[in-house]
């Protein structure tokens, strides 16, 4: 008994009807190459059925070629669909055109197989049915037909191209280091051990390169948001998604009409001492990246003015009559919390809502202790660049620091900075190029008496949490006392942590104690939660 062959998937070839290769009349059409003819005349490929994409203009032409396909290939169904088109050389009536029939067409990937015919129709169309089979609007592969080398009856040559380059080995492997390098080089070469960051990484990494989009990093101060900007920047230097400059600004040291003109420029005259025309940082980043760290420190009058500049790529500097123009992506930075500030006023809820469309939160050194030892390595290795000097710990000196970094005892408050700075310290005093045991008592004693110093009242981050009403009705004693209370608990990886920290006199008078239960109490007094205010 003779074994039944595998049922074909039918092919289905989407086309659009060339108006300058199609054409032919009488019997010496057959003599000329008519690629849409042409697609259906290889003995080694059947086309099952041909979706014909035409303007009304060409109708006459359509039905000739329909014809000629039935002669030469009576198997091919033809599906013909008229399509307006004012100017097929128009990239964006053409785009949608094409984009609205590949949304509206029944396709079913399970049952049949799709190509999209790319040789006919004018350079705009070619190229958007590649932007469009790329971006998978059709669920397609290519085709493209080529004439015969010489004048013969031959159908010529055609070859299929699928964009699903990860079917490329040698181009995935490419794909797969370039990526590999480019998360290395966000997180500055540093072979991090914490699972949740590499993750983050990933994701910035996949968005710094498809998007121009507004970024906004979040974290505490010291948790490397300056760095990471830089890095971003690299990262779409290399490649070539920016051609301008990076511009970083803290907006914490921008007051009055200072920030004004230092943001979006001035000219001569504009107020007093604007002696001559400024720029701006805005237009200085044209083309390039804005980096604002502590875009919360912005007054509300600047605020409308950058949204404007983002969503439109115009501003109008102080004094000036004219409006100018920027096109640059900007990565917005901050250790507030915008949502808190949208909530009191302080911050404009349509900004907010521009640039938190991409947010990604940098944890703090406390949230990543298992990063500490490589974070050693990386800093030492900077000062043997910047000072020529290669220095190393003594393997008790080393273990000694890391228990202590890693210990309950260090908080961090300043996160990196404060870990790059005492390793700077070390290195400095080490005797004859290696860091000693004595070295590091040295610096524990250093850095503990730092994290001990006196908590003051932050009126800013009282009210950032309280609002300024609610902390207006708050006496000077509650203030200092909730200050310290949300400072360790920020500093704390957990509520029994700081309340360890908080209690731990009293605790150790008590036979049972629920320390995460006194904290919750205490700040319900205030209509504060432990998630509210990390």
């Amino acid at each position: 008994m003779a074994s039944r062959l595998p049922k074909r998937t039918p092919t289905v070839v989407i086309g659009v009807l060339g108006t300058t290769l199609d054409v032919g009349k009488g019997p010496h059409r057959w003599e000329r190459w008519r690629p849409t003819v042409s697609l259906c005349q290889h003995e080694d490929f059947v086309v099952d059925r041909l979706e014909l994409l035409h303007d009304a203009n060409a109708t006459a032409l359509a039905e000739t070629i329909v014809e000629d396909i039935a002669s030469v290939s009576p198997e091919t169904s033809v599906v013909r669909h008229v399509i307006e088109l004012a100017d097929p050389w128009d990239f964006e009536e053409v785009y949608g055109v094409l984009h609205e029939f590949a949304a509206k067409y029944p396709f079913d990937t399970d049952r049949e197989d799709y190509l999209i015919h790319i040789t006919t129709g004018t350079h705009v169309v070619q190229i958007c049915n590649f932007l469009l089979t790329e971006a998978r609007y059709f669920p397609a592969r290519l085709i493209q037909t080529s004439p015969p080398k010489r004048s013969s009856s031959s159908p010529g040559s055609y070859s299929i191209i699928d964009l699903d380059l990860s079917k490329y080995d040698r181009l995935a492997s490419r794909f797969e280091r370039e990526h590999v390098d480019a998360i290395a080089s966000l997180k500055s070469g540093i072979e991090t051990r914490n699972a949740a960051f590499n993750r983050l990484i990933e994701q910035i990494e996949h968005v710094a390169v498809r998007t121009r989009d507004p970024l906004l990093i979040t974290g505490p101060t010291g948790a490397g948001k300056s760095k990471l900007a830089g890095r971003i920047y690299e990262l779409r230097k290399h490649r070539r998604l920016v051609d301008g400059p990076l511009v970083e600004v803290n907006c914490a040291t921008l007051r009055g009409d200072g920030a004004m003109s230092t943001l979006f420029g001035h000219k001569k005259g504009a107020f007093t001492g604007a002696t001559s025309d400024r720029p701006g940082l805005l237009r200085s980043a044209n083309g390039g990246l804005l980096f604002l760290d502590e875009i919360g420190e912005l007054g509300l009058d600047e605020q409308a003015m950058l949204l404007r500049a983002v969503e439109e790529g115009r501003f109008l500097p102080l004094g000036a009559d004219t409006e100018v123009q920027s096109k640059f992506q900007l990565i917005a930075g901050t250790n507030r919390d915008l949502a808190a500030q949208v909530q009191r006023g302080a911050f404009r809820e349509d900004l907010f809502a521009r640039i938190n469309l991409w947010t990604f939160k940098l944890p703090g050194l406390r949230d990543r202790l298992e990063d500490i030892e490589p974070n050693i390595e990386h800093e030492l290795e900077r000062f043997a660049r910047e000072r020529g000097q290669l220095i190393r710990f003594s393997k008790e000196a080393r273990a000694q620091f890391l228990r202590f970094a890693t210990g309950s005892d260090a908080t961090w408050t300043g996160n990196f900075r404060d870990l790059g700075a005492a390793l700077t310290r070390m290195a400095t005093l080490a005797p004859g190029g290696r860091i000693s045991e004595d070295v590091v008592s040295d610096e524990m004693k250093r850095l503990a008496e730092s994290w001990r110093g006196v908590v003051r009242t932050d009126d800013t981050e009282l009210e950032a949490v309280l609002g300024a009403e609610r902390l207006a009705g708050v006496d000077l004693f509650d203030q200092v006392q909730l200050a310290c209370v949300i400072k360790i608990c920020r500093e704390s990886r957990s509520m029994s942590d700081a309340g360890r920290k908080l209690f731990a006199a009293s605790r150790a008078r008590r036979s049972s104690t629920n320390d995460s239960d006194r904290i919750r109490k205490y700040l319900a007094k205030f209509d504060l939660t432990w998630e509210g205010i990390q």
